[in-house]
């Protein structure tokens, strides 16, 4: 076994992709108050916080609101959210995940989840992977937003592991920051041209064992 000890996750985007239902959620606010947002302009909230999602939506229509108005329209949106992930399907995990994991675990790695999400209990109960993770660190237990590594800190000392012995998969640029601004190393789940400076990319779990990545980031 290597130096590796902690394997650190992102929800979306690695373990499942909710990215569309966040699309369809604030698409609808957005339509709301009159503001046209785009799949492209949806890019831009990928890895933020909820609050600061909605903050780019109104610089892209040029609105200003006041912050009680803001945190009304961001429970708004997460009601929303919410309806279509109560409609979550146990088939929608991504492709290879639950072989890693299961495989990852056997191998002796502590596993733990890191997202901003605070609905994130509740999408692990909807799969039903929730008894593959050690440790959850969600929106509900940390303030930072990353490229602050405060998600992936708090799930390191969760697990008892030192942060350089832990690998983070990430598959949005604040979170690979975020691992690295926590002395960690980052396997990028997309493209190297989207995530430049993680140590490996590959285009899901279902494409490298963790004895591969563990080799080559060792």
């Amino acid at each position: 076994m290597s130096e590796f000890k902690g394997l650190l996750f992102d929800l979306d985007g690695v373990i499942v992709d909710t990215a569309k239902y966040h699309f369809l959620a604030w698409k609808q606010l957005a339509e709301e108050l009159g503001i046209n947002f785009t799949e492209k302009d949806n890019e831009r909230l990928k890895g933020v916080s909820r609050m600061r999602s909605f903050e780019i939506i109104l610089e892209i229509g040029n609105r200003e609101m006041s912050e009680e108005d803001k945190e009304m329209y961001c429970t708004k949106k997460n009601a929303v959210y919410l309806e279509y992930i109560k409609k979550l399907r146990e088939d929608e995990i991504l492709p290879g995940v639950k072989d890693f994991l299961v495989h990852a675990r056997e191998k002796g790695y502590k596993l733990a989840l890191g997202s901003a999400s605070k609905n994130a209990p509740l999408i692990l109960n909807q799969l039903k992977i929730s008894d593959l993770f050690d440790e959850i660190i969600d929106g509900t237990k940390v303030s930072k937003a990353k490229p602050d590594p405060e998600v992936f800190c708090k799930g390191a000392e969760a697990l008892g592991v030192p942060y350089e012995q832990c690998i983070v998969f990430e598959d949005a640029l604040a979170g690979v920051e975020a691992a690295h601004n926590g002395g960690m190393k980052a396997v990028g789940i997309g493209l190297p041209e989207n995530l430049p400076g993680a140590e490996m990319h590959i285009p899901g779990l279902y494409a490298a064992t963790i004895e591969e990545i563990v080799a080559k980031l060792g």
